[in-house]
């Protein structure tokens, strides 16, 4: 693929956890959260890389027990995990919003949420360098139909992880959002 020199800005068509599209401003990567299964038990989504139409397989997996608790990742190729033993607290007694994981490639990775200004959710890896970020509708945008005003930003260096990091967003907002 081209470097451009611009990262991926990936809409965020929806903004719930509940499933979206993540589609690159410049069309260059797409994303889709489906929920795949709902019962009394529990709560599956399969993250898509929809970038190549002809790839069916789902490339994540989040199950998530009945209670909304954390549950199981599974990524296609690299195997599967309980959630909190996939993104891990950086200390027992910090913040759950501030945790850690270990990518397809090896390097530790960082997730954190409101540290810096004007970013919802940073991923940093271990040099302190932004590899992803999240960002919420600006107050006072104007309302789009096909949009949230979310969006999900992957440097262009890491389009090789943007499911993962996608991922463990979903789970790091699953976390906030039922205060885990």
């Amino acid at each position: 693929m081209a470097t451009l020199g611009i990262p991926y800005f990936l809409e965020d068509r929806t903004g719930l956890l509940t499933g979206s599209d993540f589609v690159d401003v410049h069309d260059r990567m797409r994303l889709s959260v489906r929920c795949s299964l709902r019962d009394a038990a529990h709560t599956a989504y399969m993250i898509y890389d929809m970038t190549y139409p002809s790839n069916a397989q789902p490339a994540a997996a989040l199950d998530y027990p009945s209670n909304n608790g954390l549950g199981s990742i599974m990524i296609h190729g690299r195997g599967s995990w309980q959630m909190n033993q996939y993104l891990v607290k950086l200390s027992p007694f910090g913040s759950s919003r501030n945790r850690k994981f270990t990518a397809s490639d090896g390097q530790e990775y960082r997730w954190s949420w409101r540290t810096r200004d004007g970013f919802e959710w940073v991923c940093l890896n271990a040099s302190g360098y932004l590899v992803a970020y999240y960002n919420l509708k600006i107050p006072g945008e104007p309302h789009y139909q096909s949009s949230s005003g979310c969006m999900f930003t992957v440097d262009e260096s890491y389009p090789h992880l943007a499911v993962e990091l996608l991922a463990s967003l979903l789970i790091m907002r699953h976390i906030a959002e039922h205060n885990l």
